[in-house]
């Protein structure tokens, strides 16, 4: 694969090759020029062009004009970089909503949509529910679309990143309190049906984290600084104190991680404490019912 480099000589030669050639022609190079995954690519056009998927393949002889030709040069060498297509085109689709993202916040991710279909399938009519580390407002905005019923507060302690929820719940139309808090710090006092989170749980020497998409994203979202648990540890902790008699905590953990979640969860007494697996066949999701 390709490399851009400091000066921008492959950016330039990039705009050189691009600049007149047809849509359908300008894609082969692109590929052929930059080694980048065709979706990846598809995804790219499509943002710098201002086309659908559709009009990218109808208007396969359209030509793509040098200034065009440039923007597109340069979504293709931060792709080259490895910054995430997320970042780059500034939006993921998570549960059928289409959501902003920034280097604020988490990418939205396939497998968090287990902790969705949880959460619904537990969400009492008209219940109030709590997200812990809301990001993007991904979980919680796709829970409150699913059932309009409910009352969504939702927490982080990064106040862009409840800048950017905010954006997501007015652009989706969905209803939700967003606020910037330590944990339960903005809600002490009160209750819940039920409590969901995504938290950091990756562990500070994990490999991982100078791997891939996570090299660009927030650190403190991804990662505790510890052992990977204690923002797990942190959360069942807390979590009686403002969960109603019978509601549920469920929590997405990694992949690793779901006997010593089961563990904390039996020892601060919650009831019908279980794990459940995502798409990929990985306990992804731990949860269990206060029984106080």
């Amino acid at each position: 694969m390709a490399q851009c480099d400091g000066g921008g000589q492959l950016r330039n030669a990039l705009v050189g090759t691009l600049a007149g050639l047809s849509l359908g022609s300008a894609l082969r190079r692109a590929q052929a020029e930059t080694g980048l995954e065709t979706v990846d690519i598809r995804i790219l056009f499509c943002h710098a062009l201002g086309l659908s998927r559709v009009q990218l393949i109808t208007g396969s002889e359209q030509k793509i004009p040098a200034l065009q030709a440039e923007h597109l040069a340069e979504l293709l060498c931060r792709r080259l970089t490895g910054e995430p297509i997320a970042y780059i085109v500034g939006t993921r689709e998570f549960y059928g909503l289409a959501l902003q993202v920034s280097p604020d916040v988490l990418i939205p991710r396939p497998e968090t949509e287990l902790l969705v279909e949880l959460a619904i399938e537990r969400l009492p009519r008209g219940g109030r529910m709590l997200d812990l580390g809301t990001g993007s407002g991904a979980i919680a905005l796709a829970i409150a679309h699913a059932r309009p019923d409910a009352r969504m507060t939702a927490l982080d302690c990064s106040a862009a990143a409840i800048e950017v929820a905010r954006a997501n719940a007015l652009a989706n139309d969905v209803k939700a309190k967003f606020l910037v808090s330590d944990w339960y710090e903005a809600v002490a006092g009160e209750r819940f049906d039920l409590v969901v989170s995504n938290p950091p749980y990756i562990a500070a020497n994990d490999p991982h984290l100078m791997q891939g998409d996570l090299r660009f994203e927030p650190v403190d979202a991804l990662t505790d600084h510890g052992d990977g648990l204690g923002a797990l540890r942190h959360i069942v902790a807390g979590a009686q104190a403002c969960l109603e008699p019978g509601g549920w905590l469920l929590m997405e953990h990694g992949y690793d991680q779901a006997n010593a979640v089961l563990g904390m969860l039996s020892a601060a007494g919650f009831a019908s404490v279980r794990s459940w697996r995502d798409i990929a066949g990985i306990e992804r999701v731990s949860g269990g019912c206060n029984a106080l």
